[in-house]
């Protein structure tokens, strides 16, 4: 599923709003897929909380929709752009990449709480094909 420049210029519209508000969407979104989906705890076991007002929770959530706000600048060719993360979650995090996949399933909904008016279909669609874009990007490396 590739996107089109009409996606594009969607996902970039719709990233400008949610720019301001990245540590509420990361810290929503991971502590989202911490309780939904305990098996995703295993990667941050070195952490004492994993409550929503941790620090480390609000921190990495807020470094990963920064991080997600990064690939948007790079949307043209993001197996380039996200070579040096994917490098990392595959070499040295060594996460499963079917959890970005369920990372980017929580973000989609805190989206869809967060933005409603603003969270239209069109924009759903969007951003859901270039967060699968940036799963797969991150999961280069894993091949």
């Amino acid at each position: 599923m590739s996107l089109t420049d009409r996606d594009k210029a969607t996902v970039r519209s719709f990233w400008a709003k949610v720019a301001g508000n990245t540590e509420a969407v990361g810290t929503n979104a991971l502590s989202r897929m911490l309780t939904v989906y305990p098996q995703t705890k295993t990667y941050f076991a070195h952490w004492k909380d994993l409550g929503p007002k941790s620090v480390n929770v609000r921190k990495h959530g807020k470094t990963v929709v920064d991080g997600i706000g990064e690939a948007v600048m790079k949307i043209d060719d993001l197996q380039k752009g996200l070579l040096t993360l994917s490098e990392l979650h595959a070499f040295k995090l060594r996460v499963d990449p079917t959890n970005f996949k369920i990372l980017n399933h929580c973000i989609l909904v805190v989206l869809a709480i967060t933005f409603p008016a603003e969270f239209t279909p069109e924009a759903h669609v969007a951003v859901d094909k270039f967060l699968a874009a940036l799963a797969l990007a991150l999961s280069d490396k894993y091949r």
